[in-house]
């Protein structure tokens, strides 16, 4: 089974500030809340036998809450969304083409400089694929961001067609999905946020 958990809140989250490969750790708050979503699933009785994270320190901090004593391996693949020269924006005050793009991810694509929305589900399928046979037998943690987290779950819903873009996802959201007996991937499920 995987387990796919949005990093706690940061200093630039609580500010609505568009932080994506900012590394910006978590603040007191994004502790709190992934300290509260390891207990919740350890009392689901859930014990991972391996953490993916990605690179930034916000995610990585989270894993370690999450699932302490399991070493975190880092995948680039599991990174934010690369937003490019709007990296940092003010997002009480967005720029017209970044708030097209966020008012309709479906039908508009992102500004040109952003990361295209199928290569982030390209990347995140790439991922699971590697660790779909390992998933069959153990429970895994992926660690992750709001944008590339959807990107996962886009992955995971055949058919879909974008609904995932436009859902809202907190911090330390999780959603699970099972390797079945035939080895393709369940729907993903919302456990908990």
């Amino acid at each position: 089974m995987i387990y796919i958990v949005r990093h706690g809140q940061t200093a630039k989250n609580k500010a609505n500030i568009l932080q994506g490969r900012s590394d910006i750790p978590l603040n007191e708050t994004g502790r709190m809340q992934a300290a509260e979503a390891g207990q919740r699933l350890a009392d689901l009785g859930i014990r991972f036998g391996k953490v993916y994270s990605s690179p930034l320190i916000r995610a990585l901090q989270t894993a370690e809450i999450i699932a302490p004593g399991v070493p975190a391996f880092t995948d680039d693949r599991l990174i934010e969304m690369d937003y490019g020269p709007y990296e940092g924006m003010d997002l009480n005050d967005p720029v017209s083409e970044v708030l097209t793009f966020f008012q309709d991810f479906v039908h508009n694509p992102a500004p040109e400089g952003m990361e295209p929305l199928p290569a982030v589900v390209k990347r995140a399928g790439e991922f699971l694929e590697t660790i779909r046979e390992e998933a069959a037998s153990a429970d895994i943690l992926l660690s992750t961001h709001a944008i590339a987290m959807k990107g996962l779950l886009e992955y995971l819903t055949p058919g879909s067609n974008g609904g995932y873009w436009s859902k809202y996802i907190g911090n330390c959201e999780v959603y699970a999905a099972q390797v079945r007996e035939d080895g393709t991937f369940s729907v993903p499920e919302k456990c908990f946020g």
